[in-house]
């Protein structure tokens, strides 16, 4: 259900005021509780405004800020961030405690950006004493990270599962960098008939390429050198398959040998955008993965990749 469509068309004079409203900057609202939350959007859904929910892990950067403009774009007329660094999505050697938590930050930069409400719950209001209810799939998380982050995508499904039923939202946005996060999300909304949209934002770069990412802090500086064959490969593999090359095993070839002085490589790939199943030919648009360990950040990229088009 896009906003579009959930509800009647907001008259112009009202549409008016509430874009005027937004451009005084107030502090943001944040809430700990369901109890708050369930207020919020109730008040919203009787005031039948569209709402938009963003879920992250905080330590916020211009590419999630990105997704509120997104959301903005598509109609959203109220918009809730949600930070909870999820422990159920990170495996026993990853840096679930050492990743960054910069609450108070992270609500400045949501109040600069006008957004409605912040709901950051403790670990025990998500996932309270006896918790034994998860979500999985059955096919999506068993290619290109999940083989590496065994139980990752059901960490990511569960708690986003109960954000959907908690802010019950007309559209959900999520960056397309974790592309195959947003292929898991959006099959099991629809397996599981959730009344939501789910939009995919573009990927947000540094100026030099990289893509933004809250791990990209932990690089040191020879790494985040290193780092920018991520976005290099993908340019040259981009670039390749516009040049009229179609062998998918070719591309990865390319990709994996400038990848070589970057890291550890994880994974590179060329898949079918939906199935996330390899290909061998690209004869239509495809989407091209690299995962690499640098250092020790493991970081992730993707792009479409469009065959070049011949007119008979």
């Amino acid at each position: 259900m896009s906003c579009a469509h959930a509800r009647p068309l907001v008259p112009k004079s009202k549409r008016a005021l509430f874009l005027l409203q937004r451009t005084v900057t107030s502090p943001v609202e944040l809430v700990h509780l369901p109890g708050p939350l369930r207020k919020f959007v109730e008040q919203r859904r009787l005031a039948r405004e569209c709402i938009a929910l963003i879920p992250t892990m905080g330590a916020l950067h211009e590419g999630h800020l990105s997704l509120i403009d997104h959301a903005r774009a598509h109609g959203a007329e109220r918009v809730i961030v949600t930070i909870f660094v999820n422990p159920t999505q990170f495996g026993p050697s990853e840096d679930l405690a050492a990743y960054p938590r910069t609450l108070e930050q992270d609500c400045a930069l949501l109040a600069d950006r006008d957004v409605d409400l912040v709901f950051s719950p403790s670990v025990e209001t998500i996932y309270p004493n006896g918790h034994e209810s998860f979500v999985s799939l059955e096919s999506l998380p068993n290619h290109l990270c999940g083989r590496s982050r065994p139980g990752h995508f059901r960490g990511v499904a569960t708690v986003v599962t109960q954000l959907f039923n908690l802010v019950q939202p007309d559209v959900a946005v999520f960056g397309e960098k974790d592309y195959q996060q947003l292929q898991v999300l959006k099959k099991m909304a629809q397996d599981l008939h959730f009344p939501v949209e789910i939009l995919g934002a573009p990927i947000v770069r540094e100026a030099d390429g990289l893509a933004m990412s809250s791990r990209n802090q932990y690089l040191n500086e020879h790494e985040r050198k290193r780092a920018l064959g991520l976005s290099q490969a993908l340019e040259l593999a981009r670039r390749t398959v516009m040049e009229g090359e179609t062998d998918a095993e070719s591309v990865i070839a390319l990709m994996s040998e400038h990848l070589e002085g970057s890291g550890e490589i994880d994974y590179v790939a060329i898949v079918d955008e939906m199935s996330l199943t390899s290909v061998l030919s690209i004869d239509r648009p495809v989407r091209a993965l690299v995962a690499v360990q640098v250092g020790l950040t493991r970081l992730i990229d993707n792009c479409r990749l469009e065959p070049q088009v011949t007119t008979p």
